[in-house]
């Protein structure tokens, strides 16, 4: 199955976690995403579209209220 074709739904494995009570919906994320794999939803929230993430973290570190955690695989910490 090719997992770039599909929407990701939030799930706890999910390569990016968006705290959808915290988005403020500012689309920071989604600008500095080199991947565009974050998109903002009808009620103006963030989410992972793609699961193609890098594991950069700008999403992460530019959030101005912490909605945001790239969930490191193992390997990669």
């Amino acid at each position: 199955m090719n997992m770039s074709a599909k929407a990701v739904g939030q799930r706890s494995e999910a390569s990016v976690i968006i705290d959808r009570d915290k988005c403020i919906g500012c689309d920071i994320c989604v600008q500095v995403c080199p991947m565009g794999i974050l998109a903002l939803d009808k009620d103006g929230k963030a989410y992972m579209k793609y699961d193609e993430c890098w594991y950069c973290t700008p999403c992460q570190t530019d959030c101005p209220v912490d909605a945001v955690r790239v969930n490191l695989p193992y390997l990669v910490r």
